[in-house]
Parts: C-alpha cells; structure tokens; sequence
C-alpha cells in the first residue's frame, strides 16, 4: 500500500480572512444598535449605503485588474471596511459624503497597493481623515442624542434618510438636530470648571456625554467578544488604552478650566473603544510582534491624548492610527522575536559574504 507523503503543518481548523471579518462584523452589532437608538436612524442607512458603494468599488477594481470579483468580495475585508466607516461618519452625514470617503477607502487605501494584505495603513481610517480634512463642517454636524433638552432628535427612518438623501424629500435643517460633542466641548472650554461645564451643557452625563459613554461600552463588548474568539491579543488595545489613561492622570488638572478631561471622560468619549478594539489591530497595518504591539498600542494611545488635548482636531484616534501604521515596519523590525537556537533576534537579512 502506497503512504502519502505529507510535510508538516498537519493541523487544520475553520479559520479563515472570511470567517474573522465576520465575527468582527458581527461584534459592531452592538455598537451599531446603541447609535441608532441615540442618533437615529442615520447609523443604519449609512451602513447600506457605505456597503453598497464599497462592494461595487471593490468589484469594479477587481474587474479592471482582472481578478476574480467573488473569491475576493467573499473575504468580506470591503464590507468590514464600508460597517466602520459608516459607523465612524456623522449618522446623518450627507450620502455624498460617505460616497466619497467610502469608495477613495477601498480603490486608494486598499487597492492601489495591490489588494488585501498589502495595504499599508488602514483603510477606513485612511478615508475618514480624507474627510476629515477635506469637509470639517459636514463631519462635525453630529446629531445630539436622544434625550437631550431642547432637542427633538432626528425622529423615524423617513426623516433621517430625507436628511442624507435630501433630493428624496424635505430634509432637516442642520441647526435643527446637530450639537457639539463632548470633546469639543471639552478642547474649547478655557473659563469654566469642570462641575460647571457638565452644568452648563445637557449633553454631559456621569463622566462623559449622553449616548457616547453607552456607544463606547458596547465597542467594548464587542472588543471583549473578539478577544474571547481569538481574533486578535489583548496586547495593542490594552496597551493603547493603559498609555491614554496614565497621559489623561498626568495632565489632569484637577476641575480648573485648565482641565483636558479625566481617564474616564477619555475613555468613554468620541472613539476610544472602537479605535482600540476595531481600529489598532487591524493585522495588516499594524505591529505583528508582541512587544511592538504594546509599544505600538502605547504610542496610539499617547498620540490620541496629545491631539486631543493640544491639536486642531478634537478626537485623534484616526491620525494617531496612520501615523503608527507608517511606524509598524519599522517597530517590527526592531523587536523581532529571539529564534528558537539563537542568542538573539535577527533583524533584518543578513548580508551575504
């Protein structure tokens, strides 16, 4: 009887990029269920429509580089990319908008440089800073959260996708149901202390803002869900969030009107949880050795806090993420691992003689 010639690895499992781009897919639900109960029905009219232009980009591509449109459209990598940035972008951004951050995500972030896998920084955030640059007023129109006095909310799916559609209908004025986040409220603040800022402005609740505190917490159970199945090491969330919470300790200026925010208010406002959990450890972009995702994570963090505190931008996580993604090679090669029978890492190759 003939044996099988087989070289190792003999194990196998259900892993695969389609499988773990579900499951990230998947943990945003609870995310994406809180900001369509704070913010309306935007959150969830800007996720269709971001996956339909970020699959029909991605095909479109596909078919001029003359690769197979289902193998790839299969991985699920552009419809990941298209949930985050719908749940990024302002729920009642205008359809334009999303059209245009979407689709320069995909052709520019993703398939210029050849594809999934070869892309060197994020391809989500990658859009969401062209937008932030390029049209600052309609990317600051968040609406206000449910709740708020004086502000009626966006109510039903007509009204919200009227507002982002508006030659379907009559839409909402801007001034009608946008107000300022808590981290611009916090950056422009330099006469009030912190106790009479949270009295001054209804959106501040607790330690942070209605509706962005429960939005942050359900980022974080679906963080805690991918951690749970593997999909990525504790080591760049934790490190990120350790390093913007010792950097809000050591500048917190107690309730003086110097104040940048306590941990908590960091912690629970704007994009922490998703940067940290959905955002940092893409394994493309970002550091593959385990110190040089905590130094990597580390780094996030600290650049979110300073951009926050003493930028032009009032959350930093997606500039802090792109300019760590340009660091991780570099990060990597300095802390490869130690190979099994030697005394010290390799780095780099060695040169022939």
């Amino acid at each position: 009887m003939a044996l099988l010639r087989m070289s190792s690895p003999h194990a196998h499992g259900p892993g695969s990029t389609a499988r773990m781009m579900r499951l990230v897919i998947l943990a945003t639900v609870p995310a994406a269920l809180t900001l369509c109960y704070f913010f309306g029905w935007g959150t969830l009219i800007n996720l269709m429509w971001a996956s339909v232009i970020a699959l029909g980009c991605e095909a479109a591509v596909l078919i001029l580089r003359q690769r197979p449109v289902g193998f790839y459209l299969r991985d699920n990598s552009a419809l990941l990319t298209a949930v985050l940035m719908a749940l990024a972008l302002p729920p009642l951004a205008p359809w334009w908008l999303t059209l245009i951050g979407v689709a320069f995500a995909i052709v520019i972030g993703k398939q210029l440089y050849g594809g999934m896998g070869y892309n060197p920084f994020n391809p989500a955030m990658l859009g969401y800073v062209l937008l932030l640059i390029s049209f600052p007023v309609q990317m600051s129109a968040w609406a206000a959260p449910a709740g708020i006095e004086g502000f009626a909310g966006v109510e039903g799916f007509s009204q919200a996708l009227f507002t982002i559609f508006p030659f379907l209908g009559e839409p909402l004025s801007v001034d009608a149901y946008t107000l300022a986040t808590p981290l611009e409220l916090m950056r422009e603040n330099n006469s009030l202390t912190i106790e009479e800022l949270w009295q001054s402005h209804p959106i501040f609740w607790s330690v942070g803002g209605q509706g962005w505190i429960w939005v942050n917490l359900a980022f974080l159970a679906g963080g805690l869900f991918l951690l749970y199945q593997r999909v990525f090491t504790w080591h760049t969330p934790v490190a990120m969030l350790g390093a913007l919470s010792l950097m809000s300790l050591l500048f917190y200026g107690g309730d003086g009107s110097s104040s940048n925010g306590s941990t908590a208010f960091h912690l629970l406002s704007g994009a922490t949880m998703m940067g940290a959990f959905f955002i940092a450890t893409d394994p493309v972009s970002s550091a593959v050795s385990t110190r040089g995702r905590l130094i990597y994570g580390a780094c996030i963090g600290v650049l979110i806090y300073i951009i926050r505190s003493w930028g032009g931008y009032p959350d930093g996580v997606a500039f802090a993420v792109l300019l760590m993604n340009m660091a991780a090679p570099t990060i990597d090669y300095y802390t490869q691992p130690r190979t099994y029978g030697h005394k010290k890492s390799n780095k780099g190759l060695a040169k022939s003689d």
